[in-house]
């Protein structure tokens, strides 16, 4: 079979036993270190793809995608989430009323949103009744003021179901200081827990008590919260639902306030990959290293190959094809290795959990109990070629400073 003769030459340069067992050591070492960088970029931006989708699944299954606001109360919302569901990049729509104030228990406080809800609707558009640890939605009845707290709020201040806490909103009024604290007498209804910051800081009330706290005429409501079917696209779908409906609408939507968590998951994946890049450029550039020692170790097997007819181009592809050939092998197993190890490494985490006898993640400090982890085949499509093209770069002065051996130069390395 015809094969070029720099293929040739360079493969059987590549798989040759060397004389110089030093130059053996560097390339396989090339090759292990290029595998190594390989696998931990992959693995590493896998477990950050899937730390990202449960940070997507959980925070933004609980707060809206997207909303329509009125800039007075609504009488009826139902006409609002009518309009709004004739949008087809619409799923669902359920009524809400939000409110910001204090928790207060036994002389502690802390901050806390409240979403006013309808927990017959609530269901369409949020994950929140699949988390509910104690109690139930559905307990949120009109006239009872119940409560709805996330497990970090009901373990910082050792509520139950049946506990009795306050709910301090601040309220304009005409008084000298402009706005006065409003206080409500709640009862805990149920505990959610989704894993998340949100459990410490989000509780749910029922929209007529909502309403009743804001002084609003029964039924009045704040707004429509939409479930989207791609949640990228609420700035857009939200403005033109709200365009649609004319004046006295405004829109809302998730990047307004969680936008800045996921712009700096966003910058994290992205700065923590250009570091792992650089380990694949270490191991790629260590090639340089061991192609000038081959050919330094090559000198009259050069000289012979130009003496007999080789051009320098044929012999600057010899040990290019050689240096080549390590990329690709190393680049190969690197990925094939990232992939298994990526697919795997919540078995890993977990297997390393039990003979360690030690919880790498607990739910309690990381909000996860496992180490979620996503590969997608853009990133190792990105990894491999990057690793290929610095290893084939990296040929490219040893290869050169071969080509340029002169026949006479043989003398010099005898």
């Amino acid at each position: 079979m015809f094969r070029p003769l720099p293929l040739f030459i360079g493969a059987r340069y590549t798989r040759a036993k060397r004389r110089n067992h030093f130059i053996s050591f560097i390339s396989m070492t090339s090759m292990i270190g290029l595998s190594l960088g390989v696998l931990a970029m992959i693995t590493v931006l896998s477990v950050m793809n899937g730390f990202q989708r449960e940070m997507s699944s959980r925070v933004l299954g609980l707060v809206p995608h997207a909303a329509i606001l009125g800039e007075q109360p609504l009488d009826d919302w139902r006409k609002v989430a009518g309009a709004a569901e004739g949008n087809p990049a619409v799923m669902a729509a359920a009524p809400i009323t939000e409110m910001e104030g204090m928790l207060s228990y036994r002389g502690a406080m802390q901050p806390i949103q409240v979403a006013g809800i309808d927990p017959a609707e609530e269901g369409k558009v949020s994950i929140v009744t699949q988390h509910i640890v104690q109690g139930s939605l559905q307990d949120l009845v009109p006239g009872e003021y119940g409560v709805v707290i996330g497990e970090l709020t009901a373990r910082r201040f050792r509520l139950n179901t049946g506990d009795k806490l306050t709910l301090i909103v601040p309220e304009v009024s005409s008084e000298p200081g402009g706005i006065t604290p409003r206080m409500q007498r709640l009862t805990v209804a149920g505990i959610f827990k989704v894993g998340a910051e949100l459990d410490g800081s989000q509780a749910y009330i029922h929209i007529a008590d909502a309403a009743e706290m804001q002084r609003w005429a029964p039924g009045q409501v704040q707004g429509v919260r939409l479930k989207l079917h791609d949640l990228y696209a609420a700035p857009q779908v939200s403005k033109a639902i709200a365009a649609g409906l004319g004046q006295g609408y405004r829109a809302d939507d998730w990047s307004h306030t969680q936008g800045s968590l996921f712009s700096a998951m966003k910058m994290e994946k992205t700065m923590i990959g250009l570091l792992l890049m650089m380990i694949i450029a270490v191991a790629a550039f260590n090639i340089i290293a061991t192609l000038v020692m081959v050919v330094n170790d090559k000198g009259p097997d050069i000289a012979i190959l130009r003496t007999i007819g080789a051009t320098p181009s044929q012999i600057m592809g010899t040990f290019m094809v050689q240096g080549s050939l390590i990329g690709i092998v190393g680049t190969l197993i690197g990925g094939v290795l990232g992939v298994i190890l990526a697919i795997n490494v919540s078995a890993v985490v977990g297997w390393l959990e039990r003979v360690s006898g030690q919880h790498i993640f607990t739910s309690d400090i990381y909000f996860i109990s496992s180490l979620p982890s996503e590969l997608q085949w853009g990133d190792v499509a990105l990894i491999c070629t990057a690793g290929l093209v610095m290893s084939f770069l990296a040929t490219i002065y040893p290869a050169y400073r071969a080509s340029q051996v002169e026949p006479a130069m043989a003398l010099r390395y005898e």
